[in-house]
């Protein structure tokens, strides 16, 4: 198996270097880089190449979501990002996705829990806590359906969606429904535009609550 190359920002050091004695024990992990703050941790996202971010909320400078939001303003991040955070609030759940994460996990995790988030998202599925999914669908049980925006789109523009939805990008899409990247290109924009979004974070969470995203893994 190709070794997965890791980040780590958190603003705790015994953290950071618990993480990475146990995923290097894997075998398969590498940790390339780890930050202490938020600043720092945009600085080395920049320097270095990781496969993903294993990123915390609570940290000085910039905190998780500050960070997202930044990461999340370059349209061509080829990196995935897995929250890991002591918060159990269903409202810290919901802004991530809403800012745009891969994964969502609680460090009062088991290991084995956070190895699994990190092999799902790398494959560019979208991960949530176990126990967090029965408040989060209630959450999403508040929502109305948007029945008129999803019958407009085509199957194939459906297809697209449910795939911009777990984070993959076009090149990627592109590959996995063996179309043209331009192709692709075209029925992000059509879909933008029919759903009434402006990028492709607003797409997922149109996604996720019209239940086109399994979140359970």
């Amino acid at each position: 198996m190709e070794v997965i190359k890791l980040m780590l920002a958190d603003d705790h050091a015994i953290v950071r270097e618990g993480l990475k004695h146990l995923l290097e024990l894997e075998g398969v992990f590498q940790v390339i880089a780890e930050a202490g703050d938020g600043v720092e941790c945009l600085k080395l996202i920049e320097e270095q190449s990781p496969d993903l971010l294993i990123l915390d909320i609570t940290m000085p400078q910039k905190n998780g979501f500050e960070v997202l939001e930044e990461l999340n303003k370059n349209s061509d991040r080829k990196f995935r990002i897995l929250i890991l955070t002591g918060h159990k609030e269903l409202e810290c759940l919901l802004k991530a996705i809403e800012i745009g994460v891969d994964g969502f996990i609680l460090k009062s995790s088991e290991f084995d829990e956070l190895k699994k988030a990190i092999f799902m998202v790398i494959r560019g599925e979208v991960y949530i806590q176990p126990n967090l999914i029965p408040k989060f669908e209630r959450k999403m049980a508040d929502y109305v359906m948007d029945t008129d925006k999803l019958n407009s789109l085509t199957k194939r523009e459906l297809d697209v969606l449910k795939h911009v939805a777990v984070g993959m990008y076009n090149k990627e899409i592109a590959m996995k429904l063996e179309i043209s990247e331009r192709t692709v290109k075209n029925h992000v924009s059509n879909i933008f535009k029919k759903i009434g979004v402006a990028d492709r974070t607003q797409a997922a969470v149109f996604a996720i609550r019209n239940c086109l995203v399994d979140v359970n893994g």
